[in-house]
């Protein structure tokens, strides 16, 4: 059974806060590629998705992963799912895969319905403590760019990503076999 993440209200505020005003001044997270020699193992994870299977993320190893950690509450969050399903259409044929873990601490009865309505079509899980402290999360949205042998390539912290670095990042990536 997972756990829902604790956070303490005043800290989830105050990173919401930030995000949204990286929204509405322009700013984004750009990340540079980490050189393969360089990259540490994506930490891994066996999360329930809203049908209740298990998934693993080394199950998507020889994939380009895009792992975005997010919640219903976050406005940031909200901004980029769009995105990031536009990505799994757009080079999901290439090897690319997105999950999306959400750290909603009312869990399936909170994201189920902001799923339905958002028509997203990539892989959703429900996130726990212990991924949310092996990820070092500490605010949302934070999203990581996994290589194919599974580790990490690029990490976007504690903000929304600049879309245009994370899709030239994705296809840096999944042209390297």
């Amino acid at each position: 059974m997972t756990t829902p993440l604790r956070v303490p209200f005043a800290s989830i505020l105050l990173a919401c806060c930030a995000v949204a005003s990286e929204a509405a001044d322009g700013t984004a997270i750009r990340a540079a590629l980490q050189p393969p020699k360089a990259r540490k193992p994506a930490p891994d994870f066996a999360l329930k998705d809203s049908s209740g299977a298990t998934v693993k993320l080394k199950a998507y190893r020889g994939k380009v992963v895009l792992l975005n950690f997010w919640a219903t509450w976050c406005r940031g969050c909200k901004l980029e799912i769009p995105w990031f399903a536009e990505f799994e259409t757009r080079y999901h044929e290439k090897g690319f895969a997105v999950i999306g873990v959400s750290l909603d601490e009312g869990g399936w009865k909170v994201v189920k319905p902001f799923l339905d309505g958002a028509g997203v079509p990539h892989r959703m899980v429900l996130g726990d403590d212990a991924v949310a402290k092996r990820y070092a999360i500490d605010s949302l949205p934070d999203t990581f760019l996994v290589d194919r042998r599974g580790k990490v390539a690029a990490a976007y912290r504690s903000g929304m990503v600049d879309r245009e670095n994370v899709e030239a990042n994705i296809g840096a990536l999944l042209s390297k076999r």
